[in-house]
């Protein structure tokens, strides 16, 4: 690649692991793509059998994989690695097996998500809490110690805010209003946001910016008329409560997101953001 064509990618030369790259209208494969089209080498973690146990079944792999290779620009690599996150050593493996790849991570998106098998807090079981707790929460702190860890083994000062390593976490919007029968989940994605500028303060030590982004309500199927686990009349009353008047697209989030782990969001740090359409605000 010739000098005039990196500086138009931003992201040009960095290398980037995105956990929860499943499913061709994910969150994931948007934010994937958006980084691999601004230039960054993706690695990404997928674990099919979580998909295929929800209504809108799971996707070929080797169809989200071919969609994310499609996105990179010339000089980038890509891999990928099927790994259950609730398994207690998953997280340092797949750092380990990203930083195999690529040889130094500089960005780590925190984009799976354990759902389904949720209730109401009457129906709530130590096992149901635990399950979620260990992929929502659990796995994501772990991912970002190990991230960090092969960022900058010691801490150092100061910060070289041109070099900064990036993390971004995913809650889902709990403190914007109730989740009735999702108590396991929203608790452990509330616990990302709450415990967002404890983690942000420690990781500055190390020249590392942590952010999280709360997506709103983005159609990833779950949205659709059928299948779905959700009424008619939950998703036609958060339609109707949206300002434009659609749903969020993965395009939505991702736009931020690769934003926020560009040279433009050095910045920012330590923060919850929500992009949601205006729809916290209707």
């Amino acid at each position: 690649m010739n000098a005039s064509a990196a500086s138009s990618l931003p992201l040009a030369g960095r290398t980037a692991l995105v956990t929860g790259v499943s499913r061709h209208r994910g969150i994931g494969l948007g934010v994937s793509r958006r980084l691999a089209e601004l230039g960054a080498s993706v690695f990404v973690q997928h674990y099919s059998p979580h998909d295929a146990d929800q209504p809108w079944g799971a996707d070929d792999i080797d169809s989200v994989r071919a969609a994310i290779r499609s996105a990179l620009t010339s000089g980038a690599d890509f891999g990928d690695w099927g790994l259950d996150l609730a398994e207690p050593t998953a997280p340092r493996r797949l750092i380990d097996a990203a930083v195999d790849a690529f040889g130094h991570l500089d960005i780590l998106i925190c984009n799976h998500a354990r759902s389904g098998g949720d209730g109401s807090i009457f129906e709530m079981t130590a096992e149901s809490l635990d399950t979620h707790w260990s992929v929502n929460a659990r796995s994501t702190l772990l991912l970002t110690r190990y991230f960090a860890e092969q960022f900058a083994p010691d801490s150092f000062a100061p910060i070289e805010e041109l070099a900064t390593g990036r993390v971004i976490w995913m809650t889902s919007g709990q403190h914007e209003g109730p989740m009735p029968g999702e108590v396991a989940y929203a608790t452990s994605k509330a616990a990302l946001a709450g415990i967002t500028p404890t983690v942000a303060a420690e990781l500055l030590t190390r020249g590392i910016l942590l952010n999280t982004v709360n997506p709103g309500p983005v159609n990833t199927g779950y949205l659709d008329d059928e299948p779905t686990d959700r009424s008619a009349e939950i998703k036609e009353g958060v339609k109707n409560s949206m300002p434009l008047g659609r749903f969020g697209l993965p395009s939505d989030p991702a736009r931020l997101i690769a934003w926020l782990v560009s040279e433009e969001g050095r910045w920012m740090v330590g923060q919850v953001l929500t992009s949601d359409g205006g729809f916290s605000l209707s």
